[in-house]
């Protein structure tokens, strides 16, 4: 970040900074500030900049960085060629490099990472572009694959890349009808599939759904079998070892910056999932800045984020790769045999930048583990946080028991950008709590209920100029009328987001949860997270969802909903310790109405807690107009609060 910044200002104006040390925490902060509100008001220069920092390869080179502003359809880098696979691999062409890990990988059966270097991901993906050109697969054409967390998913990513066709991946423990309607709606050629997976100790066959998927997608013209727990290739599929036996060096198909490279998709909990369509040249650079400047990524790391193939955070990993770092891919459980398993995965590979979520920071706090004691966890200098906000507590407790000289970086942003908008600045320090900044190029701002920025006070997050890696629509949505009402509804031409942020006098940033879910009684509004920061520190509570509900004669019920640690029961003493909590350290509009004890909580394929839907079971909505069954990993979970809003209503 401070090189780049030096480097910037010599050549595009940037605002100046030495490369010596700062001083003091003041003076970073007044620095970066400067750095990002460059960023944001000269996009041209920053971007350009930033491909020029990051020697990103045209083959055409574009007349400019920013042709059009627009949000949604802002052009970025017009007449601009280049293949994102081409960036992803270019490290193995170096002899230095060739022979180094590019990826390590890791399951629960393995103490010794799998290793496979620069020269072997090169070779494997140069026999599987030219197999799949072999298959006719061509820029364009959409590639699907059902696999886990494994190195055969990256080859597979980078294959296609390669050859300009569109990827797209659901995790296996997506059932048929969930994958299904995600792959429907872009009709894929080509279908990767795995024959199951290991979790928890456990082997998951998946021959019967990848038999469905095979039936009920007709534009399937390839199946490519995985044999990950040794199955026989079924009749009809290729097998992966026959397509990447040989010896091609890749050849990269270069195409325009704003192709598509691949389609993500939102959790589609009220209909059917959104398929987000983002570009080569867009994902590449957003990825090179996020990578390289805000994680300070680079050949000597090695990176290892917790995720599956169905979340956006896989995409981000395999980011690592554009500037050189070894990606670390770990398929398995985070909390098998114990709940220490990713930390003992990071002492393993080496990981220096290790990736997680708070929900797992918060349940290793709970079980009072102690991995900076217990393991040899020297390497990692970095630890990210996404998924939901991080408690205060969950600082506290990083600080504290995995290593004191740490850099914590907790992001926040979306599948929408597959980046993030707040995050991680290596020049700037740690606030206990909070994000440390917007990301460069993120005009990131709080707005108010009149749609004016402010700080010190929770707003709409919203950002108010464009991002290369924003998506160039949605799937069959050619006059861009989803795309519009998904984000630019709210405020004409301004990206709202959806989520509840404070942006703070200093300049850091606090998350507080989903506006469209945010609760708010007696005209404050409050955010989710900052009551399950609070209840679910008690250790009689492994989880919880609060709901706000607008009542039809203008009153407000709020409950809480409970899941019980083993052996806890919720009678009047928890109750009123919950209460007396909420009470205290946040407010007494804080504190519920109620407080229901559940057996489970409904959460989204990728693991998130679902307030939307539960939201309108409770106001009376049908089970079925209320959630896409299949985005759910529970339906008896949510059938209690279906069963209860009609109890209400009675």
């Amino acid at each position: 970040m401070v090189a780049f910044q030096a480097w910037a200002a010599e050549r595009y104006g940037a605002p100046a900074a030495p490369l010596a040390p700062v001083a003091d925490d003041a003076t970073a902060a007044a620095r970066y500030a400067a750095l990002h509100a460059w960023s944001t008001e000269d996009p041209d220069r920053f971007w350009t900049a930033v491909t020029q920092w990051f020697d990103v390869r045209f083959s055409a080179l574009p007349q400019t960085a920013l042709a059009d502003a627009a949000m949604p359809g802002a052009r970025w880098f017009p007449g601009a060629r280049l293949n994102y696979a081409e960036h992803a691999l270019r490290f193995g062409e170096d002899p230095a490099h060739a022979d180094r890990p590019a990826i390590l990988h890791l399951d629960e059966t393995t103490d010794v990472p799998l290793t496979l270097t620069w020269a072997e991901l090169r070779r494997q993906v140069g026999s599987l572009t030219a197999a799949l050109r072999a298959q006719g697969v061509g820029p364009g054409d959409r590639v699907g694959a059902y696999l886990p967390n494994i190195p055969q998913a990256v080859v597979a990513l980078l294959a296609t890349a390669a050859v300009g066709a569109i990827w797209t991946s659901c995790a296996p423990d997506f059932g048929a009808r969930s994958v299904l309607d995600r792959f429907q709606q872009i009709e894929p050629v080509v279908l990767f599939a795995v024959d199951g997976y290991r979790y928890g100790g456990k082997d998951f066959d998946r021959t019967d759904t990848v038999a469905e998927l095979r039936r009920e997608l007709p534009t399937v013209r390839a199946v490519v079998h995985v044999p990950l727990l040794g199955s026989p290739a079924p009749e009809g599929a290729l097998h992966w070892d026959d397509l990447t036996a040989g010896d091609e060096a890749p050849v990269f198909e270069q195409l325009p910056f704003d192709h598509p490279l691949w389609v993500l998709y939102s959790s589609g909990t009220t209909g059917l999932p959104k398929a987000i369509v983002q570009s080569q040249g867009g994902i590449l650079i957003e990825h090179l800045k996020q990578a390289g400047l805000h994680m300070d990524l680079g050949p000597e790391d090695r990176f290892l984020w917790y995720t599956s193939t169905g979340w956006m955070m896989w995409n981000f990993l395999v980011a690592g790769l554009l500037v050189g770092a070894a990606v670390v891919t770990y398929d398995g459980s985070p909390g098998h045999p114990d709940t220490g398993a990713l930390w003992q995965v990071a002492a393993r590979s080496r990981a220096t930048v290790l990736g997680t979520s708070a929900a797992y920071v918060v349940a290793s706090r709970k079980a009072e583990l102690h991995p900076g004691r217990d393991l040899d966890l020297s390497a990692v200098r970095c630890i990210g946080t996404t998924g939901s906000p991080l408690p205060p507590d969950g600082f506290r407790w990083i600080y504290d028991e995995v290593k004191s000289d740490v850099w914590l970086a907790s992001v926040s942003g979306g599948t929408d950008v597959c980046s993030c908008f707040v995050g991680g600045v290596p020049t700037l320090p740690v606030h206990l709590g909070e994000i440390q900044g917007p990301c460069l190029g993120a005009a990131v701002e709080s707005w108010d209920v009149q749609g004016a920025p402010h700080t010190d006070a929770v707003g709409e997050l919203v950002v108010t100029k464009p991002l290369p890696s924003m998506p160039t629509g949605f799937w069959n949505d050619p006059d861009g009328v989803r795309y519009h009402d998904s984000y630019f509804d709210m405020y004409p031409g301004i990206w709202r987001h959806g989520d509840w942020i404070t942006v703070t006098s200093r300049g850091t940033v606090v998350i507080h949860g989903r506006s469209d879910s945010t609760l708010n009684r007696q005209g404050v509004r409050m955010g989710s997270s900052d009551i399950y920061e609070v209840v679910e520190r008690l250790p009689e509570i492994a989880e919880s969802l609060v709901i706000g509900l607008e009542e039809p004669e203008g009153g407000y019920w709020m409950p809480l909903f409970v899941v019980l640690a083993p052996g806890a029961s919720l009678d009047d003493d928890l109750r009123s310790r919950i209460r007396n909590s909420l009470r205290s350290e946040l407010s007494p509009r804080h504190v519920p109405d109620e407080v229901i004890a559940v057996t489970g909580l409904p959460h989204t394929l990728t693991g998130k807690r679902i307030e939307v839907p539960v939201k309108r079971l409770l106001s009376g909505t049908p089970l079925e107009q209320a959630v896409n069954p299949g985005s759910v990993d529970n339906l008896d979970h949510l059938r209690f609060f279906e069963q209860l809003g009609r109890d209400r209503r009675a």
